[in-house]
């Protein structure tokens, strides 16, 4: 076994714990929209949206930079 096998299988035993502990259901709201989601699926898609806005900044200040 090498080294990626245990860095990965570290990390989603970690993120198994994060979601049994972060069950509870909160309240999103928005202008006028107001959601009720877990606390875990929240931050989940807070990640995911800054890891989008992330590459495509860096994806237009490459190009720019050209």
């Amino acid at each position: 076994m090498n080294i990626k096998f245990y860095v990965t299988i570290s990390f989603f035993l970690l993120f198994i714990v994060f979601i049994a502990q972060n069950m509870e259901v909160v309240e999103v709201s928005f202008l006028f929209w107001s959601i009720s989601v877990t606390r875990a699926i929240l931050l989940i898609l807070t990640l995911i949206l800054g890891l989008v806005i992330g590459w495509v900044l860096h994806s237009i200040f490459k190009i720019k930079g050209e």
